[in-house]
Parts: C-alpha cells; sequence; structure tokens
C-alpha cells in the first residue's frame, strides 16, 4: 500500500495511538481527516499536525455519522483509506451482581464493533473508486486472548472476525484491508488496567506504518506477536498468561 499522497480518514485521532498514526501519516504526506468527540481536544491535536481537517463526530451518533459521511463525499472525493481507531472500554466485572454487564457490553459492542461495520460500508463505494485503497480496522491483543475487560475482549474479538471476512469479501477489489493489534498501549485510555506499563503509543504508530509499507494485513504489534504465537500453539497457557498480568495489575482480585 502506498503510504504517502493519500486521504485518510481516521476516527479517534486526538489522543493515544489515534493520533501516533496520524502524526507520522501527515509527517510522510498524507492529508488526514481526523474525528473525536471532545473538540477541544480534537482542535488541540489538529494544531499539531499538517495537512490536517477536524471533524467533531461520534462513530456511535447515527446523525454524526450520516453528516460525517456526507461532507467526506462532498469535500474529500479522493478518500482512499479508513482507519477506524475509535474505541470505548469499560472495567467492570461480568460476574458481579448490579454491574450492569449486558448495557456496558452493549456500549462497548455498538462502538468497537457495529459502529466499524457502518462506517466502512458508507465509505466502501467512494473507496472502490480509487486506484488503490484501504480499510484498517485497529482491534487488540485481547481479540484472540481475553483479558480482564470482557465486553470490549468480546466486541475486539468481533471485530477480528469481521476483519477476515470483509478482507475476503473485497479480495478481488482494490481495497486492502488491514488489521493492526496493539498489545497494551501507555495510554489514558488503558490507565484503568495498568496502562503506565504498556508500550508507547508512538510505537504502534511506527510499526503499523511499516507494516502498510509491506502490505503485512495482521499487524501484530510488539508482545501480541508473541501471544499469538502462544495462543497458536497453546490457547489455555496463552489465557494463562494474559490473566496472570491482570493479577498483578489488580492484585485485589488475587
Amino acid at each position: 500500500m502506498k503510504t504517502s499522497q493519500n486521504t485518510i480518514l481516521l476516527t479517534g485521532g486526538s489522543a493515544g495511538i489515534g493520533f501516533e498514526i496520524a502524526r507520522i501519516l501527515s509527517e510522510k504526506g498524507n492529508q488526514l481527516i481526523i474525528t473525536g468527540r471532545n473538540k477541544e481536544r480534537l482542535d488541540r491535536a489538529a494544531s499539531r499536525l499538517d495537512r490536517v481537517t477536524a471533524i467533531v463526530s461520534d462513530v456511535s451518533n447515527t446523525d454524526d455519522v450520516n453528516q460525517l459521511t456526507e461532507r467526506i463525499y462532498k469535500d474529500f472525493p479522493g478518500l482512499n483509506m479508513v482507519i477506524n481507531n475509535a474505541g470505548h472500554a469499560l472495567l467492570y466485572d461480568i460476574a458481579e451482581a448490579g454491574a450492569n454487564a449486558f448495557e456496558k457490553a452493549g456500549e462497548e459492542m455498538f462502538t468497537n464493533y457495529l459502529s466499524v461495520i457502518r462506517l466502512n460500508e458508507k465509505l466502501l463505494p467512494l473507496l472502490e473508486r480509487q486506484s488503490e485503497a484501504a480499510i484498517v480496522n485497529v482491534s487488540s491483543i485481547v481479540a484472540f486472548v481475553p483479558g480482564s475487560l470482557a465486553g470490549y475482549s468480546a466486541s475486539k474479538a468481533a471485530l477480528h472476525s469481521y476483519t477476515m471476512s470483509l478482507r475476503i469479501s473485497l479480495e478481488t477489489s482494490r481495497v486492502k484491508v488491514f488489521e493492526l493489534m496493539p498489545p497494551l498501549v501507555n495510554t489514558e485510555f488503558s490507565k484503568p488496567i495498568g496502562g503506565s506499563t504498556g508500550i508507547p503509543p508512538r510505537i504502534v504508530a511506527e510499526e503499523f506504518y511499516e507494516a502498510l509499507q509491506k502490505d503485512e494485513y495482521e499487524i501484530h504489534v510488539g508482545q501480541t506477536a508473541q501471544f499469538y504465537q502462544l495462543f497458536l500453539s497453546s490457547p489455555s497457557e496463552a489465557l494463562k498468561a494474559m490473566n496472570s498480568r491482570r493479577k498483578q495489575v489488580h492484585p485485589e482480585n488475587n
């Protein structure tokens, strides 16, 4: 996949992994459209980037998505890459009475999975017009080895499955389908689950950029690669390893 002179929509681009991906793609000569729910944070991110348009938009809000896609068709007809990075995670115990696990898992599933399907479906006709195009779905190491975030893990597993199906469906088209699978990353998003011990988001962005150049469709960043190999050889050992880490982060659960 070419890595410069693209027009790229990146959801959740105001902070963390999204901002670092936007930064490196902007530096490489791409035009960026970044979205997020918080205008102040989005504007602050945009002020640090070149060739960027910031649009306040919530991927889980139907009106926002309709307005966003209408504007893209009108103002950015050369759009040839969509990076679905916006995500939502809640920390709760699915076995605890009164945890409202059903409602919380519904929010996570809608934002992390169903909203991706909706946005891709709306923008695919535009992507298919281009000489080369890509969809990038940002999932997680927990797509195949779940951890403490039960609803989030399930939503990323669903996204992983969908991404593989989408890749098969589009294999004869001009649209390439990538999946970025970070491990634990040190961001505000991951603070409640010990994110301070994770890798910097800059490393995720750099490994993503290198993999994009090489057309590596499943991008296992950092520790994700090791966990994936362990998962292939012994799913039970991979699950044990993932959740031993959880006990280190949350010793009260030992």
